[in-house]
C-alpha cells in the first residue's frame, strides 16, 4: 500500500496553522456574501441611518476579531500605545489582510488634533453596490468603518469611526474616507507618552 503512515499533504483550513498564509476567499464570494447581508439588514430597517448603523456593527465584530487574530499571528505580541502605531497598524496591517493591499491614505485631520483619516480610491465593499435611487446617500463603507472602531476599541483605543464619500475631480465614482475621531482619553494620554 502506498502512502499508508504518511501525513495527510492537504489539510482543510481549520488543521492548518496560523501562519501568514494567502486569502482564501474568492471576490465573487465575498461580494455575494456581502451583499446578502445589505440586503438582509435593509428588509429588518425603516431608514438609511438605521441600515448604516446595523452594518457597521456586524463590522465591529468583524474587527474584534481580526485584532484577536492578527495579534495572535504576530510573533513579538507587542501592545501599541501610541495613536500613531495603532492607525500605522490599521493602515497596513489590517487593511492589507482584509483587502490585499495598504489603505491608499492616511492623513491627520487639519482642523482637529484628534482626528484621522484612512482613505480609499475604491472600496472594495462600495465596488459592486448599486443604490436605488430613494437611497442616494448609502454608504457600505460603514461596514469598514465599523470594522476600524472594533480594531481600535479592542486595543484600547476607543473612537468614533464614520464613513464619508469624498468627490474626487475627474473621476466618476467619489473615493471612501473612513474618519477616525479618538476620545479625549486617548488623545490625553497619547499626550502624556510624547
Amino acid at each position: 500500500m502506498i502512502g499508508v503512515g504518511r501525513a495527510k499533504q492537504n489539510l482543510n483550513v481549520v488543521d492548518r496553522p496560523l501562519g501568514k498564509g494567502k486569502s482564501e476567499v474568492s471576490l465573487s464570494a465575498f461580494a455575494f456574501l456581502f451583499s446578502e447581508l445589505v440586503q438582509y439588514n435593509q428588509g429588518k430597517v425603516e431608514n438609511i441611518a438605521e441600515l448604516e448603523h446595523r452594518l457597521e456593527e456586524a463590522g465591529f465584530g468583524v474587527g474584534i476579531r481580526m485584532l484577536e487574530l492578527l495579534c495572535h499571528r504576530d510573533k513579538a505580541n507587542r501592545r501599541e500605545t501610541r495613536v500613531l502605531g495603532i492607525l500605522s497598524f490599521v493602515h497596513s496591517t489590517v487593511w492589507k489582510s482584509l483587502f490585499g493591499k495598504v489603505a491608499d491614505s492616511l492623513e491627520k485631520g487639519t482642523e482637529h488634533e484628534d482626528e484621522y483619516m484612512i482613505s480609499e480610491k475604491e472600496l472594495l465593499v462600495n465596488r459592486f453596490v448599486s443604490v436605488p435611487g430613494g437611497m442616494g446617500g448609502f454608504n457600505c463603507g460603514t461596514f469598514v468603518a465599523g470594522i476600524v472602531k472594533g480594531v481600535l476599541d479592542g486595543a484600547g483605543f476607543p473612537a468614533r469611526v464614520t464613513a464619508h464619500f469624498v468627490a474626487v475631480e475627474g473621476q466618476a465614482r467619489p473615493r471612501t474616507t473612513i474618519l477616525i475621531k479618538f476620545a479625549e482619553e486617548v488623545v490625553q494620554r497619547d499626550a502624556r507618552l510624547a
